[in-house]
Parts: structure tokens; C-alpha cells; sequence
């Protein structure tokens, strides 16, 4: 897996890997992360995925990410609740 371009964001990481004939963007928050899998056959460049992944993808990404979140708190991380 290699790294071949990021995307700028203020509140998360934005990688596009190259891996097994696939473009992988992968979106990091906090201790959460969510992969989206493109075939390469399906993109025809790297600028193409980059309009794929736009301000309005990227807000549902976040939004997965608020209740990704919350679930996480609703379970206190694995720790018992007091």
C-alpha cells in the first residue's frame, strides 16, 4: 500500500493509497477511520477521484463520523459504566 496524494481538511486526515489495482481513500478522525474502495479500471485519473471526493462527500464522511462517535461514547469505550 503507498501513499499518493492527500487531501487537505481542518478536522481529519484525508490519504489516497494505491493498493491492489484500487484506489483507497481513507478518511482518519480521532481514534474512528472509514476506507472508500474505487477500482482503478473505474477511475480514469487521480484528478477524477479527487472531484469524486468533494465538500459534499467529505461533509457525509464527517457526519459518519459524529455518530461513530457517539456510539463510541454511548458504549464509554469499552469500560464498564459506573
Amino acid at each position: 500500500m503507498r501513499i499518493i496524494d492527500t487531501i487537505p481538511h481542518p478536522s481529519m486526515s484525508i490519504q489516497i493509497l494505491i493498493w491492489n489495482n484500487k484506489y483507497i481513500v481513507k478518511f482518519e478522525a480521532g481514534p474512528m477511520e472509514q476506507h472508500f474502495k474505487f477500482p482503478l479500471e473505474d477511475i480514469p485519473s487521480l484528478e477524477y477521484l479527487k472531484t469524486i471526493i468533494n465538500s459534499e462527500f467529505i461533509e457525509k464522511v464527517r457526519q459518519r463520523f459524529n455518530d461513530m462517535y457517539k456510539q463510541l461514547m454511548d458504549i464509554n469505550f469499552g469500560k464498564p459504566k459506573q
